[in-house]
């Protein structure tokens, strides 16, 4: 894919202030670990904001949801493209349990700050032994009153591919027994998986209706599948 002048000159300048203001802005959240909960939280959603700032004034890019997230208990089950949408998610929930590899927690200083902060790390290699603690975790950030954010599609695709989801989502569904908002995005327009490139636009967020309690994995899966493709147009 061919890029022209000014989408290389940002998407280096974005690379070069992003990631140095990221290196000041984790080790602060790490420094801020001893101080407690909302301390952690307060500094890993001003990185978030740092790169949501990064994104639209180097970038040009931007993004827009269709209509306001349902408030409340819910899994959130978005479309998975880019790394934009899962370091904004620390923006658009307030202290998201967020479902990923759990190989990310070995990044240097950051892995800390998320263990700290409270994800949910899932390891592909441990079977169901993986799915009992990602379960168990699950329950943890509901008690606290957390919202799920997780990426069903386990890995980025890129845009118009629909792979089948993983075997997490339906656990979780029936396990925790919380309703799930699907919903779908166009990052990979802009941030294409495997480039170093990004665009400037405005990245499109569709949230779905929200899949209620109590129905079979089948229906559940193919619901969340359709709803999280609805912009793979």
């Amino acid at each position: 894919m061919a890029f022209d002048p000014v989408t290389v000159l940002r998407s280096l300048l974005f690379a070069l202030v992003f990631y140095l203001g990221s290196v000041v802005l984790v080790t602060i959240a790490a420094l801020s670990i001893p101080f407690g909960t909302r301390a952690i939280v307060r500094s890993s959603r001003r990185w978030a904001l740092w790169h949501r700032w990064c994104a639209r004034y180097i970038l040009g890019l931007r993004a827009e949801f269709d209509r306001p997230l349902p408030a409340g208990s819910h899994i959130y089950a978005f479309k998975h493209e880019s790394m934009f949408e899962t370091i904004e998610t620390l923006a658009w929930f307030d202290r998201p349990a967020v479902v990923f590899k759990k190989e990310l927690l070995d990044i240097p200083i950051w892995g800390t700050v998320a263990r700290a902060h409270g994800v949910i790390p899932v390891d592909r290699d441990s079977g169901s032994a993986a799915v009992r603690l990602m379960l168990k975790a699950g329950k943890e950030a509901i008690a606290e009153g957390r919202p799920i954010v997780i990426f069903p599609e386990g890995t980025r695709v890129p845009h118009g591919q629909m792979p089948v989801l993983g075997s997490g989502l339906a656990g979780m569904y029936r396990m925790l027994n919380l309703p799930i908002v699907p919903i779908a995005l166009d990052s990979g327009l802009y941030s294409p998986k495997k480039s170093f490139f990004k665009k400037a636009g405005v990245i499109r967020l569709k949230v779905g209706e929200t899949i209620l309690t109590g129905l079979p994995r089948e229906e559940v899966e193919a619901r969340v599948h359709t709803a999280i493709n609805a912009l793979n147009d």
